[in-house]
């Protein structure tokens, strides 16, 4: 996974007074114990070995440096339907899109194992009734549709419910989200 100039310059751009370097989770640009805090967001669901970029994130620690890791539960997202059995369907086979659609859920015990201390973890349900969020849920069917979990006509029927809910305001979507800290 390479990181995108637009996010760096964005990054540059929006938090001038930080140092924002391109890297790999798995090699950072740092050296042993130079960095007091570390911060991944939405990020460990879509690496290629989590345990590697968290080893490293305890190599850049500091003695007492702060972790913290946030993401979302992939396969716990909620959508209302009035077809839930397919809603479902959708719902697992987008999860398993992604190499790790639940590591969230497992942030305590993978920050546990790689030895950090005083391990805290919050979870909190972002709930989302804009029809904005609309993209999201065809987004979903999309990939189910592509995984050959669901069919044409099951994807075309539950993006058209989805588009009426939206339409008239009954659209609802909900995301476990966790966070986790610790510290090295």
């Amino acid at each position: 996974m390479t990181a995108d100039p637009a996010m760096l310059a964005a990054a540059r751009s929006r938090f001038p007074d930080i140092d924002v370097r391109a890297g790999d989770a798995t090699s950072l640009p740092l050296g042993d114990g130079q960095a007091h805090g570390y911060r991944a967001d939405k990020l460990y669901h879509v690496l290629p070995d989590p345990d590697a970029a968290l080893a490293e994130a305890r190599r850049v620690l500091a003695p007492g440096g702060r972790i913290v890791l946030v993401g979302q539960d992939w396969d716990a997202m909620v959508i209302d339907s009035d077809q839930p059995e397919l809603t479902r369907r959708i719902v697992c086979a987008r999860a398993d899109t992604l190499p790790y659609p639940r590591i969230a859920r497992a942030y305590r015990k993978l920050l546990l194992d790689a030895g950090f201390r005083h391990v805290e973890v919050e979870a909190h349900g972002a709930v989302f009734t804009d029809a904005a969020m609309l993209p999201i849920g065809i987004g979903h069917a999309t990939a189910a549709q592509k995984t050959g979990a669901i069919s044409d006509e099951e994807a075309e029927g539950w993006i058209n419910e989805q588009a009426e809910r939206a339409q008239h305001n009954r659209l609802l979507l909900a995301l476990p989200m966790f966070l986790a800290a610790a510290t090295r």
